[in-house]
């Protein structure tokens, strides 16, 4: 077994946060696993007595997030590890998507793990060590019709994500990104938020994404227990990385889109360059 490590999970009530606090559990670590109903809490804490440690939570709450962390870490212990899990999936056409929706799915996936960061780190910084993981998505490299405040969401966190480990690895402290691919987790299902069609225009394009996508829902090629597995394997590497694909459907599409950029910029590369004056 590897060393046990002090691991605070967001979002573990279910999907990729339940399966690797569960994991983790299994493998010796101490979890503080976050939740926002109480119900929740007491299923999570019964997972192990003594190293389950549940916490009402809700990321959107900054000032929560605070008080939660310095707690944690005067009752439980120094956090080792950061798992950014909590977030949603919000399913809507951007001109019917309403700003409320677009602001609260930035607000849960960004801000709440923005707020989580700012946290740990000045702790992980006065302990020079620490590692932090943003549950980000492949919709954080690649974009598909129908979520685009979603992918938006994602790619922020993977920018965040790469110039914070700059950031911070002079402290010791590593930051990943971790990018699943299709899960069979409730992401496409109850957990998704879907906004109703109105706009005829898009039925062609976007009614079959739509009930492709529910219909795939429970079925998807990851398992979330391997994906647990994984992440818990990186926890003991000495030079984690700072990109994660996780899913050969993830990898085959990400490789796909980098090479169509490539193409893109060679393609255009005169009038690029066209752009630079002499001094």
């Amino acid at each position: 077994m590897s060393i046990s490590k002090t691991i605070f999970i967001t979002g573990v009530s279910s999907g990729f946060g339940r399966a690797i606090a569960y994991q983790a559990l299994q493998a010796g670590h101490k979890v503080i696993g976050t939740v926002r109903k109480p119900e929740d809490l007491k299923d999570f804490e019964a997972i192990n007595k003594s190293r389950a440690f549940g916490r009402i939570l809700d990321v959107r709450n900054t000032d929560d997030i605070k008080k939660v962390v310095a707690e944690v870490e005067s009752t439980v212990g120094p956090v080792d590890v950061l798992i950014n899990n909590a977030g949603y999936g919000h399913e809507g056409i951007m001109e019917e998507s309403s700003m409320e929706e677009i602001r609260h799915q930035f607000d849960v996936n960004v801000f709440g793990g923005i707020a989580m960061m700012k946290a740990v780190i000045p702790l992980m910084r006065q302990r020079r060590k620490g590692h932090i993981l943003n549950i980000t998505s492949m919709g954080g490299y690649i974009t598909m019709p129908g979520i685009s405040d979603y992918c938006g969401s994602k790619f922020a966190m993977v920018g965040i994500s790469e110039s914070l480990s700059k950031e911070l690895h002079p402290f010791n402290i590593y930051v990943t990104s971790v990018a699943p691919g299709s899960f069979r987790t409730d992401w496409a299902g109850r957990s998704m938020v879907r906004t109703p069609r109105k706009i005829a225009d898009y039925d062609e394009l976007f009614d079959p994404i739509r009930r492709a996508r529910e219909e795939k829902s429970g079925n998807q090629l990851g398992d979330p227990i391997k994906a647990a597995h994984a992440i818990l394997n990186l926890l003991g590497s000495d030079s984690p990385p700072a990109h994660l694909i996780l899913g050969s459907d993830a990898l085959e599409l990400i490789r796909e889109h980098l090479h169509r950029f490539n193409q893109d910029t060679t393609t255009w590369e005169a009038l690029t360059r066209s752009t630079d004056g002499g001094l």
